[in-house]
């Protein structure tokens, strides 16, 4: 391929495939990151999963640094437990002194010094300092699977609340010790550097949220478990404010000739499938992958994975913009929204069972997976206004909003 033209600097755009383990992430984030290489921008695909298989996806030996894989291709799998190991082992243990310190037995300023999500906020720092590089355009995340990756995006709101505990320590104990508790404890400055990073967390979750900047697609396949959890992830990346741009369905069969009792029947299967996926994330852009007789590895197959994917399409592209559920507080509850587009309000109606809520379209039926703070209330009557469907929720059984 001619080489593509440099392009200017600019803020670099961040592209985070999540899913349940086994769906394919890692191909389909280094697919990407090739395809987005081979369009001239300069990218970097990176690893989060303790269980790398990021350098067998592209047939390379990686490690915790970027290692250039191609014409304008790094990749780097984050070796969270050397990150913690060399960069918060120290701070760890100043914390645990401080807090002895402070007065707290060892074994509770042991457990408190223990930062929470601490390898997910590496994995994070790492993001963000590449981030911070301006070296890349674009930077593809592979990232742990579904659980583990929600934990991952918490880590900055759980993170900023710990640091602000521990710096109003620091100000209630200055307050009493003044200058004798700052020549006693030299390294009281480790609270400062908590607050720092606190501060450079906060900036970092500015972007992660940012629909201009960061991107979060779910990958599936055609299997009724993989939906379940991708509609789970699908509300909790709602509720946190986490932009989703794009559905990739992988694995799909294509029909073969007639024949093969076997086959086709796994095709029946999968079409089936494939229609709810469809309809449950009928808000989003869903990019269809084939399945391959053999797997894609190295950088050529990759990159034509990912044209079979995205057409013509450039997968650095913002694919969509705008929640696909929304959760707003009322006096009495809370209200659920869910783009509905061309759905008439006479054909929807509705049923709860735990945390799912079905919707049924016609002869089509959604499931909406709920989030704790709604699973434990009851639903009222449906509102379709301009496309999004409206659903109360509330503590009352016979709270019903009418139609």
């Amino acid at each position: 391929m001619a080489d593509q033209p440099e392009r200017k600097a600019r803020a670099p755009r961040l592209i985070l495939y999540v899913g349940k383990g086994g769906v394919g992430k890692t191909t389909i984030a280094a697919a990407t990151a090739a395809r987005a290489a081979e369009l001239g921008h300069r990218t970097l695909v990176v690893s989060t999963d303790i269980a790398h298989s990021l350098g067998d996806a592209l047939d390379v030996e990686l490690g915790s640094e970027p290692r250039p894989i191609a014409d304008r291709l790094d990749a780097q799998e984050v070796n969270v437990l050397e990150e913690v190991r060399l960069n918060w082992g120290k701070v760890q243990d100043q914390m645990a002194e401080f807090l002895r310190r402070e007065g707290l037995p060892d074994i509770q300023a042991d457990e408190l010094a223990i930062m929470p999500g601490m390898d997910e906020l590496a994995a994070l720092v790492q993001i963000g300092r590449k981030i911070r590089s301006g070296a890349y355009e674009c930077i593809v995340v592979d990232a742990a699977p579904t659980g583990e990756t929600i934990r991952l995006l918490s880590t900055p709101d759980a993170f900023q609340s710990y640091a602000a505990r521990i710096y109003g320590w620091r100000g209630r104990l200055l307050g009493i010790a003044g200058p004798f508790l700052r020549n006693a404890l030299p390294d009281l400055n480790v609270v400062d550097v908590m607050a720092r990073l606190a501060d450079r967390i906060k900036g970092l979750r500015q972007i992660l949220i940012d629909p201009g900047r960061s991107s979060y697609r779910l990958v599936v396949t055609p299997d009724r478990m993989v939906l379940k959890e991708a509609l789970r992830a699908e509300t909790y990346l709602n509720v946190f404010g986490y932009p989703i741009d794009a559905v990739v369905l992988n694995r799909v069969m294509r029909p073969p000739e007639p024949g093969n009792a076997f086959v086709d029947a796994l095709v029946a299967r999968q079409e089936r499938v494939v229609a709810d996926i469809r309809s449950a994330f009928a808000a989003l852009p869903i990019f269809e992958a084939p399945l391959w007789t053999e797997e894609p590895i190295g950088v050529p197959a990759l990159a034509e994975l990912a044209r079979q994917i995205f057409g013509d399409r450039d997968p650095f592209e913002v694919m969509h913009v705008g929640p696909t559920q929304r959760i707003v507080a009322t006096d009495g509850g809370y209200l659920l929204q869910v783009p509905m587009p061309h759905v008439e309000l006479d054909r929807v109606s509705l049923m709860k069972r735990g945390d799912a809520l079905y919707v049924d379209v016609g002869n089509v039926r959604r499931e909406v997976t709920l989030p704790a703070t709604l699973a434990a209330l009851e639903p009222g009557t449906a509102r379709l206004r301009a496309g999004i469907l409206e659903v109360p929720f509330s503590h009352q059984l016979d709270e019903r909003v009418p139609t």
